[in-house]
């Protein structure tokens, strides 16, 4: 004290500065650390929009994520789909039946939110933000059902357990679940994770015997049980708990937008009945039942081996054939448009008698004519367009239009400054828009054309390959 009593005014004032601007700094720099996180993630919504997609985790079968009759549909694809049309933004899933992979993807931000019925806990908040729930259901164990052709024991309470192992999805966010019953068996049980079977696998493993018992979440099990009819699922092994959607760690303007949409559609209705369309248990049944479902057989189609065998002579994945075949034809063999185009491929007569299809053509000779047409397309490319993924724009498009359109539209993309050899917002932007007349001023006018449906086309073939590339094995 005494040392401060005898420095000059100038200096007392230039240490009290110095201190206030340490101090000033000091605060900032830890908001900075702080916050400097929440901040960035709270712009994730804007991020989303930037990037005009949403990047969505779910798993695939359980009726979350399915192929039906060719078209990909479930559960979470149709929430997820009402989220982003709501939004204006496109969707793209990755999925695994790995939940900790799922989640290694949201934590790494690779994606912005799990799209599966996350158990709402004190303990799934530390892994997760939630959104609001989706509804509520219980764990019940799965087990054959008493009978003659079953000579084992059934469990009617936990009691009866005797060191049974019982079989569990590996899902972090089931865990404290799983541990709250494993206390109350008082030992009884033996607990076995599997990484790789959704619920629905387990139900059918159950099923076949390949397994004894195994856990899975009421509303399902209701419904599995209706086709696995020899399976019970009677006894409950937790309490009822709410389920909901998860996001990354924090993103509090992508969670305010995901509740007010829950919000929304659950006053209108919606979200009841997108439940109602995979919950019920006729439209389950099937769904289980067809064999034009990834839930029964695991294929798109039933030309998918004829589908790989062709699609090897335009080394083109299958899948994209297939996504081909469905938006002309729905798999109709026997389809004829209003302007006379036939078969799976929907060729026109002329093209079709080139290429070697006539009206007694089997599926096969109509697909092979098809991928002949195909490849006699992608020749007319290939010289000028030196990129496959690029050139495989063009043959899409040449083949819902004509080549001669795409020819026209590649000229006026290079009479306006754009590149003729990039399909996205080059020559697709000319194949959908005419001039009035020719442009003086190099003006180019955007009137749409008589056919507008063109610019979906191309968009909709890979958007459903996308989605049979994530549900059926290569």
């Amino acid at each position: 004290m005494q040392r401060w009593r005898i420095l000059s005014r100038k200096k007392r004032f230039r240490w009290i500065a110095f201190t206030l601007v340490f101090l000033v700094l000091l605060v900032a720099l830890l908001h900075q650390l702080l916050f400097i996180g929440q901040a960035r993630e709270k712009d994730t919504l804007t991020k989303i929009r930037e990037r005009g997609q949403l990047i969505a985790l779910t798993d695939v079968n359980s009726l979350n994520y399915f192929i039906y009759k060719g078209v990909p549909v479930g559960y979470q694809l149709d929430l997820l789909e009402s989220f982003t049309k709501e939004m204006g933004v496109s969707l793209k899933i990755l999925c695994s039946n790995d939940i900790s992979e799922l989640y290694f993807y949201l934590d790494l931000r690779v994606a912005d939110v799990i799209a599966l019925n996350l158990p709402i806990s004190h303990e799934g908040n530390y892994l997760v933000n939630y959104t609001k729930p989706f509804g509520e259901t219980k764990l019940v164990l799965i087990q054959l059902k008493p009978g003659p052709g079953n000579k084992r024991k059934f469990i009617n309470t936990y009691a009866d357990f005797t060191l049974d192992t019982l079989y569990y999805r590996s899902n972090a966010f089931f865990l404290p679940l799983i541990i709250k019953f494993h206390e109350l068996t008082k030992g009884r049980i033996i607990l076995r994770e599997d990484k790789t079977s959704n619920p629905e696998q387990l139900v059918r493993k159950v099923s076949e015997g390949k397994i004894r018992f195994a856990i899975c979440p009421e509303n399902l099990a209701n419904l599995l049980t209706k086709y696995y009819r020899n399976v019970d699922a009677g006894l409950v092994l937790s309490g009822t708990y709410q389920y909901a959607w998860g996001t990354g760690h924090p993103s509090d303007s992508l969670i305010m937008k995901l509740n007010e949409w829950i919000d929304k559609k659950t006053s209108e209705q919606e979200l009841a009945s997108i439940y109602q369309d995979y919950f019920d248990e006729a439209k389950v049944i099937n769904f289980f039942q067809s064999d034009n479902s990834t839930l029964n057989k695991v294929r798109i189609s039933p030309f998918d081996l004829e589908l790989r065998r062709q699609s090897k002579l335009i080394r083109w994945d299958w899948r994209l054939l297939a996504s081909l075949i469905y938006e002309e034809s729905n798999f109709h063999t026997g389809k004829i448009s209003g302007k006379n185009a036939s078969g799976l491929m929907q060729l026109m007569p002329e093209t079709a008698g080139k290429f070697g299809m006539d009206s007694t053509a089997s599926p096969a000779k109509q697909i092979a004519a098809g991928v002949k047409y195909i490849k006699w397309l992608d020749h007319q490319f290939e010289d000028v367009i030196r990129n496959p993924r690029e050139r495989i724009f063009f043959v899409l498009a040449a083949y819902n239009v004509g080549l001669g359109k795409i020819l026209a539209a590649r000229d006026k993309a290079v009479r306006y400054g754009r590149d003729p050899n990039k399909w996205n917002n080059n020559v697709d932007y000319y194949l959908t828009r005419r001039s009035r007349k020719e442009p003086i001023q190099k003006q180019d006018t955007s009137q749409l054309s008589s056919q507008p449906e063109i610019a979906g086309y191309v968009n909709n073939i890979l958007e459903r390959y996308y989605h049979y590339k994530n549900i059926i094995p290569q």
